[in-house]
């Protein structure tokens, strides 16, 4: 059962208990009030009445009268006072009894009371009240005077007031009943669009968000959802992103492997089956051995990138740059020896938080793709200005159309010469991806034919 509906229920069957409960008490307490009332009223007539015959009775000489002359004297003040309404009671025997209620036992104590004693009873389908008391004679008998009424029409009146009740209390649960399950529907209504967004979000709809408009828990509730629907789809969509950067990668790897692998298997399969001169064995040999390090340093640069997007944490320490420039020259000292190149460096010893490690592999990235690009007798430039540190090279450049591309993985410019001088496209990548980890970010500036400006731009203060 849904959760509007047992709410509804429960609401409903807690306010029928609930009135049908306080509605009963009322129906009872009405009807001892209007018994009580009914009592008092009788009890003032039976107590003028009493107080009347008794007078009379003590100021009469009945003793010497005849049994049929005091009967008539009884019926005569009984009729004077109350027409059909009482019984007359000496010494414990009815005298005289003007209604069709037969006392069953005239000797009852209740009667012998100055005050009086009520009782209810149902004769059949009448209801009668039975009032009686002492009368205050001045006389050696003892006189009861007993009140015989019916009430059935009061009875009654009470019945139609109970079933009136019942009827106003039935018309008003059905109509509760009614607004209840409609209240209780509209005011879940947010809570259904709720489970609907959450639900369309589990389906893999995740710009489905529940709408927030009221103030209340609900309300409340529906903001933390659409809140925590948005760091969903965030880290979801960076997933995504991540995972289409690391399938284009593979991709592209496995493209870029089918060329040394031939090479390779090429060259080993003429050693081992094809009889060649030393000279030619040793190139052949040479060969592989050129293709297995691009190989290296494929796999190399890529797990490089692949680790750099499995974790954004890197360790940052302050790195006198001037010393990191002194360690980057080092590395590549013979690599410009082997070109006929040569790297300047410039700092004004600054210092900065870096990862070494990293930074000194975009360094080394950056001066490689120099190297590519230049002649011998070319000189690079390393310099360290403000917030940034830039390598500009003599080379041939980058044509315009190609410049918003190149940081891009496997991406390269001149793709023949590019494979010739052992690139394979990951070297920029593989720097932005480190600029961006330092908060930084890539700047490149080329001429055709004059040379390219790569500049890491820091934000914020060294």
């Amino acid at each position: 059962m849904k959760l509007w509906k047992k709410i509804s229920l429960l609401t409903t069957s807690v306010l029928l208990v609930t009135t049908g409960v306080t509605g009963g008490i009322v129906v009872h307490r009405t009807v001892q009030y209007n018994e009580t009332k009914t009592v008092e009223n009788y009890e003032q007539q039976l107590h003028a009445t009493a107080y009347a015959l008794g007078k009379e009775i003590s100021d009469s000489e009945l003793e010497g009268y005849t049994e049929a002359t005091r009967s008539s004297f009884y019926n005569y003040i009984l009729k004077k006072y109350g027409a059909s309404k009482y019984i007359l009671i000496k010494d414990g025997e009815v005298v005289c009894n003007l209604t069709a209620f037969d006392l069953v036992n005239p000797r009852e104590e209740r009667w012998a009371g100055t005050e009086a004693s009520a009782d209810f009873r149902q004769v059949g389908e009448q209801h009668l009240l039975i009032l009686g008391k002492k009368l205050p004679a001045d006389s050696l008998s003892d006189y009861r005077l007993v009140l015989v009424q019916d009430i059935t029409e009061l009875y009654a009146d009470m019945e139609k007031q109970a079933w009136l009740f019942a009827e106003i209390y039935f018309a008003a649960a059905v109509i509760s009943v009614l607004i209840i399950f409609l209240i209780t529907g509209r005011l879940l209504k947010p809570l259904r669009k709720l489970q609907q967004a959450a639900a369309d979000i589990s389906e893999g709809r995740l710009g489905q968000r529940a709408q927030a408009g009221s103030k209340d828990e609900i309300g409340a509730m529906a903001a933390s959802f659409n809140r925590m629907a948005d760091r969903i789809e965030e880290q979801v969509t960076e997933l995504e992103k991540v995972s289409a950067q690391r399938g284009m990668l593979l991709g592209s790897l496995t493209h870029e492997l089918k060329t040394p692998m031939t090479s390779i298997i090429g060259y080993s399969d003429t050693l081992l089956h094809v009889k060649l001169s030393e000279e030619r064995r040793e190139q052949a040999l040479h060969r592989i051995h050129d293709e297995c390090r691009r190989l290296e340093r494929l796999s190399g640069k890529l797990m490089n990138l692949i680790g750099l997007y499995d974790n954004d944490s890197i360790r940052l320490e302050e790195t006198e740059v001037e010393d990191l420039f002194s360690r980057v020259a080092d590395l590549e000292k013979y690599h410009l020896e082997e070109c006929g190149m040569t790297l300047e460096t410039r700092s004004d010893g600054q210092m900065r938080r870096l990862d070494r490690d990293l930074f000194e592999s975009l360094l080394i990235n950056l001066i490689d793709n120099a190297v590519k690009a230049g002649k011998e007798g070319d000189a690079i430039r390393l310099e360290a200005a403000g917030n940034e540190i830039s390598v500009t090279d003599q080379g041939r450049g980058i044509p315009p159309g190609d410049l918003p591309r190149v940081t891009e993985a496997f991406y390269m410019v001149d793709k023949s010469r590019s494979r010739k001088a052992g690139g394979i496209g990951l070297g920029l990548a593989l720097c932005s991806r480190i600029a961006e980890l330092h908060n930084a970010s890539l700047h490149i500036e080329s001429r055709e034919g004059e040379g390219t400006r790569v500049t890491v731009v820091f934000q914020g203060d060294a």
